[in-house]
C-alpha cells in the first residue's frame, strides 16, 4: 500500500492571507491537493497534518468532500520537518511507500503522482522537480549582487516526494535525533546518503504562497477544464 502525508500545517496568516484555506475555484486550496491523492488509485490512505487551530475546519472539509482515504488528522509541529515527522507517525505499518506533499500545491495531478510513484518504485526515492531556467545570482544580506551561480544542474524541488517507507522513516528518525532542520524530505534523505531520482515536471505545480499565486492557479485550472 502507498500512504500519503499531506502537510497542511504551514505558518499562520501572511498579510491576512491563509494560503491553505484561500478559495480556489470554489474550494479551499488544500482541497485541490487532497483530491488529487484521493483520486489516485495507488494511494491507500491519506494522513493530513494541520495546525491545532485549523483542525476543526479541516475535519469539516473532509466530511463535506466525502474523502474516503483520509484516515487521520494529526497536529503538526512548529517547523515543517516536525509536521512531517508527526504525519509519518500516523502512517499504517502496511505502507510500503510514503508520498509527502505540500497542501499548498493545488495543481498536482493523479498522473504526476503516479509517475513519481513509478520512479520511486524503481529507485526507492523520487521527487518531482523542475530545472531552473532563470539566471541565478548570489546576493548580500543588503540585496546587492555578489556573484554568479552556474544554473546548469540546478533544479527546483517540488512535491510529491515519494520514498520507500524504511528510507523515509530512517531519514527522519536520524534527523529528529540530531535536532537538525530541513525544508524538504529530499534534504532529510540526503543526510543518510540515499540517492534520490528526480522526475522532471514541465507542467504547473507551484506552491501558493502569496495572493497573486491564486490568480495564476485560477487561470491554470480554468485552462485545463477547457481542454
Amino acid at each position: 500500500m502507498v500512504s500519503a502525508v499531506i502537510v497542511a500545517a504551514g505558518s499562520s496568516h501572511r498579510m491576512g492571507f491563509d494560503k491553505l484555506f484561500a478559495p480556489l475555484r470554489g474550494k479551499p486550496v488544500v482541497a485541490h491537493s487532497v483530491a488529487a491523492f484521493e483520486q489516485t488509485e495507488e494511494i491507500g490512505e491519506i494522513v493530513l497534518v494541520t495546525r491545532a487551530e485549523q483542525m476543526r475546519k479541516l475535519e469539516e472539509l473532509v466530511e463535506n468532500e466525502g474523502w474516503k482515504k483520509v484516515t487521520k488528522l494529526v497536529e503538526g509541529g512548529a517547523e515543517r520537518h516536525l509536521s512531517v515527522w508527526a504525519g509519518l507517525q500516523g502512517v499504517t505499518g502496511e505502507a510500503s511507500f510514503v508520498a509527502i506533499h505540500d497542501g499548498a500545491r493545488p495543481l498536482t495531478t493523479p498522473a504526476l503522482i503516479r509517475a513519481c510513484l513509478a520512479l520511486a518504485r524503481e529507485t526507492g526515492a523520487a521527487c518531482v522537480a523542475a530545472p531552473i531556467p532563470d539566471t541565478v545570482k548570489r546576493a548580500s544580506e543588503a540585496g546587492m549582487v555578489r556573484e554568479n551561480v552556474e544554473r546548469a544542474g540546478l533544479w527546483a524541488m517540488q512535491t510529491p516526494q515519494i520514498f520507500s517507507t524504511p528510507i523515509i522513516l530512517q531519514a527522519y528518525a536520524a534527523l529528529i535525533g540530531a535536532g537538525e532542520i530541513v525544508t524538504d524530505e529530499v534534504s532529510a534523505v540526503q543526510r543518510i546518503a540515499v540517492n534520490i531520482a528526480l522526475l522532471r515536471n514541465d507542467d504547473w505545480n507551484f506552491k501558493v504562497t502569496i495572493p497573486r499565486d491564486l490568480e495564476l492557479a485560477e487561470h491554470v485550472l480554468a485552462s485545463k477544464r477547457n481542454h
